[in-house]
């Protein structure tokens, strides 16, 4: 039977796919699901064309969705400790929770991924019987988690004697996460700061502080230095229209 896939419906299919507990039905015609094993319901299961079975969602699933996360941070001491958690003998999935619950942003952007990729699975299983209904296959605007992470933090321009423009970021248990600065130079802005709580990098913190400045400030020319090993950051440098003008070469130690 055909039936509508609307957000109340994919929020409840998302929320029984990682429940293990029970084996669960998709009513096509209530639009409910349903617990075969609870026998207080007087409901004949039997239907096949009523009742259909969830997307399956397995734990080595689970698993490779921890890996691909872990891999795509950009935050090396994060990205080591859930590796770490996840090279743990047993209770990986625990181990991996237990460690990204120090951190709460990363938690945040954690469960906004996973969410993410659950979605995908139930819109291809979705999409498969549309296509047996003779039904075009719908999809869905992928969710920038960095944006859902970005709510946590407070963003505030700072009053500075030694610069023209300073903005800093606060973390929502009041801990300090970053800040960017810029000076008056002959030839227009130079930012000469822009620091970011190693807890708090590789989640997008550096690319919205600049935007933060860039917003504010009507100078044309805007230069900043940029360490080697910033690539990363590099990249959103030149999706603001920053060119690399020269490199910097150095010898010896601080």
């Amino acid at each position: 039977m055909k039936f509508e896939l609307d957000d109340i419906l994919m929020e409840n299919i998302l929320f029984h796919m990682e429940n293990k507990e029970g084996h669960y039905l998709i009513d096509t015609l209530e639009r409910q699901i349903h617990d075969v094993d609870d026998y207080s319901l007087d409901i004949d299961f039997e239907d096949k064309n009523r009742f259909i079975d969830l997307p399956v969602w397995t734990s080595a699933e689970g698993f490779r969705l921890m890996e691909k996360y872990t891999a795509s941070l950009n935050n090396p001491i994060l990205r080591q400790e859930l590796t770490d958690a996840l090279n743990s003998k047993k209770g990986v999935f625990r181990a991996f929770k237990n460690r990204l619950e120090e951190h709460p942003q990363a938690l945040k952007q954690w469960f906004a991924y996973k969410k993410q990729k659950l979605k995908q699975k139930v819109l291809l299983w979705y999409n498969s019987m549309r296509e047996e209904w003779g039904l075009e296959p719908i999809g869905e605007e992928p969710e920038d988690t960095s944006l859902l992470v970005m709510e946590d933090f407070v963003f505030r321009q700072e009053p500075c004697t030694d610069c023209e423009i300073c903005f800093t970021a606060e973390s929502a248990d009041g801990e300090n996460a970053g800040c960017i600065c810029a000076i008056k130079t002959e030839t227009g802005l130079n930012i000469n700061k822009l620091e970011v709580n190693k807890k708090y990098q590789g989640m997008g913190l550096g690319k919205t502080l600049l935007s933060k400045l860039l917003e504010k400030t009507e100078e044309k020319t805007i230069t900043i230095e940029v360490p080697v090993e910033s690539e990363f950051f590099a990249r959103s440098l030149h999706l603001e229209g920053f060119k690399m003008v020269s490199y910097k070469f150095k010898r010896g130690h601080d």
